[in-house]
């Protein structure tokens, strides 16, 4: 078995390796953390990853799962961790038992996302406080900046257009071309947003590991599999 992947190289390949090939696999008790300044992230990774036993073959929590046991996965980006579990006998559960949360209940939240499993798949949107800053924001600019300003602005937002972003960026450019409707101004079109997305390797161009074991399964809820590559 080759080494265990857990670091994603960018943000949009760890909401996704967390969203859709955990989450959507039934990962959903899990605890978050942040690694202090002045430890070594890839120390702190190595520790948890033995602690729990995660770093197994695909076989062997297969064979867990027949067993009832639970199984593990631990994912990091920069300095923000997260540990995730299956339904399950296992002793992470006793070890967290006061930090562990129900992804079904309550999202997991990092850099503005808020991701969660509902209605039977995973659940990417922008966090709700981030949303409606950024309504806010962008109502407020709406006649006060040039049409190809604000398109521009729009389609740099740093969020990945899975299909609950893609509704929270419609109501703001909506919400924006009321106010211009109001004030005389032409319209913002739908090609301000960018509401394609590409499909990522978490792990970077050489991933293997969970990646390649679990498989990017398409999920409804995650509007990757109708949305293609991102223009």
């Amino acid at each position: 078995m080759g080494e265990y992947r857990c670091v994603a190289t960018s943000l949009s390949g760890f909401v996704q390796q967390l969203a859709v090939s955990y989450l959507g696999h039934g990962y959903w008790f899990y605890v978050t953390g942040r690694i202090p300044d002045g430890k070594e992230p890839s120390a702190v990774d190595r520790k948890l990853i033995a602690r729990y036993g995660i770093d197994i073959s695909k076989w062997a929590r297969a064979r867990r799962k027949r067993a009832g046991l639970a199984n593990l996965q631990y994912l990091r980006h920069e300095r923000f961790f997260v540990l995730l579990a299956t339904h399950g006998t296992h002793e992470f559960f006793e070890r967290e038992k006061n930090q562990l949360r129900d992804a079904r209940r309550v999202p997991v939240r990092y850099a503005g996302y808020s991701m969660s499993f509902r209605g039977g798949h995973p659940h990417v949107r922008i966090d709700q406080r981030r949303y409606l800053e950024l309504k806010a924001q962008f109502v407020e600019l709406a006649t006060h900046r040039q049409r190809g300003v604000l398109a521009k602005e729009l389609w740099n937002l740093p969020f990945e257009p899975y299909a609950p972003v893609r509704r929270q960026l419609l109501n703001i450019l909506r919400a924006m071309n009321r106010v211009r409707r109001t004030a005389g101004f032409d319209k913002l079109t739908y090609e301000a947003l960018g509401l394609r997305r590409e499909v990522v390797r978490p792990f970077g161009a050489e991933s293997g590991g969970e990646e390649r074991d679990l498989g990017l399964q398409e999920a409804p809820g995650c509007g990757i599999q109708e949305e293609g590559a991102r223009s």
